[in-house]
């Protein structure tokens, strides 16, 4: 039978103060959940689920130490930089 553990990752602290700062000055509140770290038991498998960020019912994925963000999915990304025009012409 297979096992999986689940370990939940904590965003690092520059990155949520980066996005919470993008969206608070777009005039928008972030929705902020944790990713996490998903392992198979006696695998080397591991499964490493980002960092979800919800902005006007849009789901904007991030990993720690990076500078791109991800729209809906992994197939469309956008740089860090970029999330404040993103956001603002989501309106």
């Amino acid at each position: 039978m297979i096992k999986f553990t689940t370990q939940e990752l904590e965003m690092e602290s520059n990155l949520r103060q980066r996005i919470e700062f993008i969206c608070e000055f777009c005039h928008v509140t972030p929705k902020i959940i944790n990713g996490s770290i998903k392992r198979i038991s006696n695998t080397n498998l591991n499964y490493i689920e980002p960092h979800k960020i919800v902005v006007n019912n849009v789901t904007f994925l991030a990993f720690n130490y990076s500078t791109d963000i991800y729209v809906g999915s992994l197939n469309k990304k956008i740089k860090l930089v970029e999330l404040e025009d993103y956001i603002k012409n989501m309106a």
